[in-house]
């Protein structure tokens, strides 16, 4: 059957507030393409996010606690899909573009490496005096989708949109450029939401993970604020805390609150707005934020992760373990570079470091170790 677009090519963002981003108004793709028929070019993007095999990899990856080690412990996907429903929660309040919003999302750790953040605390380490200055996971999920994806004859990368590969540029600085243009520290509102819908979801999953695990009690949060707030909300709806379920339905609460607290700022923000501000505007200085009250009681609560969680001496001696894996490999495969893959091998012949790092980032917990294991056997 032959699809026809609609007459209104994006009838889906008619609702959208003057100062979301609009699919008509994307400075569109590396590579031109003609219009879908059906789709926005946000909608696409999303759609070859997750078909993408960095996509897939990130189920064998390491949020906090060591991938396999638990069966309810969140990896790096199941990470992502919570800021995705976080994001697009936000995104519709506030009028904003559910599309590219969620491709952010979706998209913001294709570039982490295995491990965790040790995994890219050694690779920043490694590339530190190199031209390339380090290892950064954010603009490496650019690279990822830029470069290292082959999806397409003739091309590399995803070829995705100006917006989306913007909105991975979450640390920026006044000289940022991208495709020799100069971003600035502005972003879209979308990439915002998606940035802070991380932070939401790091800190309430993590705490989460933090209880099965064992590390965390839950008396060791009665002094913290935020968790007690979240609780009294618990209990005022109902909820026994001689139940199991109880400490999950606390952090439920949490996440209404935080998730709360951000609408009711940035919706006081953005009353501040000229109207009627014109379409399509981009690079917003910050607006989406907590209020100072909940965010000093939220940085409050990820010290609390930080002391007992995050730094725990079992987290801290199966970090150190990896990050001896990740340098082992690192000099292995800079002194074999015929044991990589064969697209690793085609840009080591241009940088060997850079491309021995890509293909360490683009590893699983799962396949690191087993590489390790064969590089380096035990006597």
């Amino acid at each position: 059957m032959d699809v026809k677009a609609p007459a209104t090519l994006f009838p889906n963002e008619a609702y959208l507030a003057p100062y979301a981003v609009r699919s008509e108004c994307s400075r569109g793709r590396r590579f031109p393409e003609p219009p879908h028929a059906f789709r926005s070019p946000f909608q696409r993007d999303r759609d070859r996010i997750v078909h993408s095999r960095a996509f897939r990899r990130l189920e064998g990856k390491t949020q906090v606690f060591l991938n396999g080690t638990g069966d309810h412990y969140r990896t790096r996907l199941t990470h992502t899909i919570e800021v995705s429903a976080i994001a697009r929660t936000l995104a519709r309040r506030l009028r904003l573009n559910e599309d590219l919003t969620e491709a952010i999302a979706l998209a913001h750790d294709l570039g982490h490496t295995p491990f965790g953040h040790m995994g890219e605390r050694v690779l920043d380490e490694l590339l530190r005096n190199t031209s390339w200055g380090g290892f950064d996971h954010n603009e490496q999920a650019l690279r990822v989708v830029d470069c290292l994806e082959r999806k397409y004859p003739g091309r590399e990368g995803l070829n995705l949109s100006w917006e989306v590969r913007t909105g991975l540029l979450k640390h920026r600085q006044p000289d940022t450029r991208l495709d020799a243009v100069l971003l600035g520290e502005g972003t879209d509102l979308e990439a915002q939401v998606a940035y802070i819908a991380d932070d939401v979801a790091y800190c309430t999953h993590d705490l989460d993970d933090g209880f099965e695990s064992g590390l965390l009690k839950e008396a060791s949060l009665r002094h913290v604020r935020l968790w007690r707030l979240a609780r009294e909300q618990a209990l005022d709806q109902g909820g026994n805390p001689r139940v199991e379920s109880f400490r999950s339905y606390v952090v439920r609460c949490l996440i209404d609150t935080l998730v709360g607290d951000i609408l009711a700022q940035t919706l006081t923000r953005l009353e501040q707005v000229p109207s009627p501000a014109p379409l399509c505007t981009g690079g917003f200085g910050r607006v989406l934020s907590l209020s100072p009250e909940i965010g000093a009681q939220a940085e409050e609560l990820r010290t609390h992760l930080f002391r007992h969680v995050y730094r725990h001496p079992d987290v801290t001696a199966v970090n150190e373990q990896a990050g001896r894996i990740v340098r082992d490999l690192f000099q292995y495969f800079l002194r074999h570079p015929e044991k990589m893959g064969v697209s690793a091998r085609r840009r080591a012949a241009e940088n060997r470091e850079r491309a021995t790092a890509d293909y360490i980032a683009g590893m699983t917990d799962r396949y690191a170790l087993a590489l390790h294991a064969e590089a380096f056997p035990l006597p």
